[in-house]
């Protein structure tokens, strides 16, 4: 069993910042892929960013790439997504989560088992 705790949204104007945290227990945690998906209304969840745990690789979205970044603290085991230049249509609920098995389609949410309950991001236009 793993629990993820997400973090951070907030309502802001376009173009301005916010910084998500994902916070990860279990006492038997084990991760192969940690990533950040999104979900707008009528829209279908999309991968966004995620980073390989053990090599610490990281991976983007085309669409976040160059305003989006996700970094994370081992100790912790905690996964964080500063996002800049936040556009109207990155407005969703962002949910951190964490893959049960071992699988490098990292963008691919059926991958994942552990999901947390989602924060909230809107931005105005």
């Amino acid at each position: 069993q793993v629990d993820l705790v997400e973090s951070g949204g907030g309502l802001v104007q376009a173009g301005g910042s916010l910084r998500l945290s994902c916070s990860a227990s279990g006492r038997r945690f084990n991760v192969h892929y940690m990533s950040w998906f999104r979900q707008a209304p009528g829209k279908e969840r999309e991968f966004v960013g995620g980073i390989k745990w053990i090599t610490g690789n990281i991976y983007y979205a085309d669409s976040v790439k160059g305003r989006f970044t996700i970094s994370r603290d081992n100790a912790k085991n905690t996964l964080y997504l500063q996002m800049d230049s936040l556009k109207p249509e990155d407005s969703a609920v962002y949910t951190c989560a964490g893959q049960k098995y071992v699988s490098e389609n990292y963008s691919r949410a059926p991958t994942y088992g552990y999901w947390g309950q989602g924060t909230q991001v809107t931005v105005s236009a």
